[in-house]
């Protein structure tokens, strides 16, 4: 398109520019790149006589009767606030949308006050056996009060009932992290649980089988999340199997009737309970080592090697001869060095001893 002439009324683009001559009806689009085009106008028009002028204003504010324009402010000093100002286009982020959680899920996230309890209440059961033990030595030689029997009896059958309960709800709320723990790890890598949650819940409850698959599936979720931690799940799965030959001992021995074996069924017990209390701290390390923290909870930091790239700074520079002095033998030298000097030979030695 050529140039307008002077006097002409032309339509420019929003767009690209262009101006188009007005020639009968006024445009609409731009035939170049099909901008929307302005409203016509005289070509040479200065910008205060056009019939079109760009106004910005704030939201919702009308324009001013008679196109006043408001008072300019005297500049003033640097703006300053006390506090962080607040005003701005601020993005809320979305609430994450809440999620029903079941018993097993709210269990698991308990476990490691579970697994402290377990360890404690097995542990208190320890001492009430190893308490009717030394009842029934003293018992060999005088009598036992009947009060003493009574506190005896109650302690070790409460203790024993409480540490069992709490182990098994402690069962319940590892199967619950368990599962958690490892749909979390295969979702990450995009992948999907093999082992569902029926077969989950019945390789780790039912007695026998849980010797078991409870390590398969444990090292299986160390090598995913942390191979470090499959030297935790090793020794844990060791002290499980111990625990379970204990417990099945222990019952084989209570069925005996001599006094002596039954004597030996109450230490028998004694240990189980502190295996079984030992495998509950044990369960807390795995706990803690699969989910990235010590054994406190506290976040692991890593450690990490940065290999050297230059060779060792030398921190003392050793001695080198110079000049003729290369040539001349040690003794020589030490005997140019006290004639210069004018020393005494025993203060010569001793300044070179403390040079060395």
């Amino acid at each position: 398109m050529g140039a307008p002439g002077s006097g002409a009324v032309v339509q420019p683009c929003a767009r690209c520019g262009s101006r188009w001559a007005v020639q009968g009806a006024p445009m609409h689009w731009c035939p170049r790149c099909r901008g929307v085009l302005l409203s016509p106008g005289p070509v040479d028009a200065p910008p205060e006589r056009r019939n079109y002028r760009w106004v910005a204003r704030p939201p919702g504010r009308r324009p001013r009767p008679g196109g006043a324009r408001p008072p300019v402010p005297a500049p003033g000093g640097t703006p300053g606030y006390p506090d962080m100002p607040r005003w701005g286009l601020r993005d809320a982020s979305p609430e994450p949308a809440r999620q029903e959680r079941g018993r097993l899920a709210r269990l698991a996230d308990r476990v490691a006050g579970l697994l402290v309890l377990t360890a404690v209440l097995f542990a208190l059961a320890a001492v009430a056996e190893i308490g009717r033990y030394l009842i029934l030595l003293r018992n060999r030689t005088r009598l036992i009060p009947q009060a003493l029997l009574v506190v005896s009896d109650v302690s070790l059958y409460l203790l024993a009932g409480f540490a069992l309960l709490t182990a098994l709800v402690t069962a319940v709320a590892l199967v619950g992290w368990l599962i958690r723990v490892r749909r979390a790890a295969y979702a990450a890598a995009g992948e999907r649980d093999p082992w569902p949650v029926p077969m989950l819940l019945c390789g780790c409850l039912i007695p026998v089988v849980n010797l078991l698959w409870p390590g398969v599936f444990l090292t299986e979720l160390a090598r995913r999340t942390d191979p470090r931690a499959l030297r935790a799940v090793r020794i844990w799965w060791c002290a499980w199997i111990l625990d379970g030959v204990l417990v099945v001992a222990a019952l084989c021995w209570h069925a005996a009737d001599s006094l002596q074996a039954r004597a030996d069924g109450v230490m028998l017990s004694a240990w189980t309970d502190l295996a079984a209390a030992a495998v509950a701290l044990l369960s807390l390390w795995v706990v803690r080592r699969c989910e990235g923290r010590d054994l406190r909870g506290r976040k692991r930091q890593p450690q990490r090697w940065v290999p050297a790239t230059g060779p060792a700074a030398v921190l003392i520079e050793p001695v080198h001869r110079t000049g003729e002095a290369a040539g001349r033998a040690p003794e020589a030298e030490v005997g140019d060095d006290r004639a210069a000097t004018g020393a005494a030979p025993g203060t010569a030695e001793q300044e070179e001893v403390m040079a060395k």
